[in-house]
């Protein structure tokens, strides 16, 4: 018996072995969790909108007869998927990312001094010429020393710069980054890791996970209302069917419940320009241990909040400083009949 078992065993290893040749990006265990995961995902969407094809088949006849309403309804199923991949393999925007972006910045602004400075040097007005040694081309010491220099003045004068290094990949850390331990990374604003997605959000795909979510809470209400016709129906005179639409409609209002506080969350979150990590653990972030509990140190009004996720067209890895103390008293004071007239909230 034991014989056989073993037997068994190494042909199923053998067999794994062969399988994760052929298919290498399967052969790490978190990699195959994120694709079962977002296949389950896929397959969930399939199943609630095809039993409702395959059950109700008033529904097949109402598209028939009205294809723009059901037309619109499967379009935004598509899209919502869509969304999903979109934000799933983007970059939430990584601090390495960041420190190479603005090594690349202060290079070419070197090298577009040095050419400067030849160029006066042929004319007459400068004698002396530096190399590219001197100006810092090319030169890891020199790159890392301007991102400390960067991310400094970005802290509250006499901060430490111990509370800055990421223990774990030993980077420094611009304000609001932290390391996530599922990537293996440090993020650049970061809110949370979604096991779902199998990806970081970040500040390069909170927005995109934020219309994934309205997204999805706007076909949870439309399947919904879908299955509640359904149930309504004089169709729903078999007990097996009504077993079925049933148990997913049930599921179905579980999701939404979830996706609409998960919404409302975000909103939240999005008019005040905090994070999830920010909001969660406050306490231990040193930079933000002093400041009341009801000031949001980063906000900068509804309306230029909203910009800045929404429309704004800036490079993800433009850094946040944290505000100095006339900033943040200003943000702690009360408001004012004036105040409100004058729309300071926003």
């Amino acid at each position: 018996m034991m014989a056989a078992c073993e037997t068994v065993r190494g042909f199923w290893d053998r067999l794994l072995g062969r399988f994760f040749r052929n298919f290498p990006c399967l052969s790490d265990r978190a990699r195959r969790s994120s694709l079962g995961l977002k296949a389950v995902l896929v397959l969930l969407h399939v199943v609630f909108v095809g039993v409702l094809y395959l059950l109700d088949t008033d529904l097949i006849r109402k598209t028939r007869e009205m294809p723009w309403y059901m037309g619109a309804y499967l379009l935004l199923v598509l899209a919502t998927l869509v969304q999903y991949f979109i934000t799933a393999f983007s970059s939430p925007g990584y601090v390495i990312d960041a420190m190479a972006a603005g090594s690349e910045m202060h290079t070419t602004h070197v090298n577009s001094s040095r050419n400067s400075m030849q160029h006066a040097s042929r004319n007459g007005t400068l004698i002396s010429s530096l190399n590219n040694s001197q100006l810092g081309r090319n030169n890891p010491r020199m790159n890392s020393s301007y991102w400390l220099k960067l991310v400094m003045e970005l802290y509250p004068p006499g901060s430490s710069s111990r509370s800055w290094t990421c223990l774990y990949c030993n980077l420094i850390q611009p304000p609001r980054a932290k390391h996530c331990h599922d990537c293996n990374k440090c993020v650049l604003q970061f809110d949370h890791h979604c096991v779902w997605l199998g990806t970081c959000i970040g500040k390069g795909n909170h927005c995109r996970f934020w219309w994934y979510i309205f997204a999805e809470t706007v076909v949870c209400i439309w399947s919904g209302v879908l299955y509640i016709s359904f149930l309504r129906s004089d169709l729903m005179n078999v007990w097996w069917k009504i077993m079925i639409v049933v148990v997913l409609f049930i599921g179905l209002s579980l999701c939404f419940i979830f996706l609409l506080l998960l919404l409302l969350f975000h909103t939240f979150l999005v008019l005040t320009n905090q994070t999830t990590y920010e909001l969660v653990r406050r306490r231990r972030i040193p930079y933000l241990r002093g400041i009341p509990e009801r000031v949001r140190p980063f906000s900068k009004g509804i309306c230029r909040n909203l910009y800045n996720f929404c429309c704004s067209f800036d490079s993800i890895y433009n850094l946040e400083a944290v505000p100095t103390l006339e900033e943040l008293e200003e943000r702690a004071r009360s408001y004012t009949c004036t105040d409100i007239l004058t729309c300071r909230c926003c």
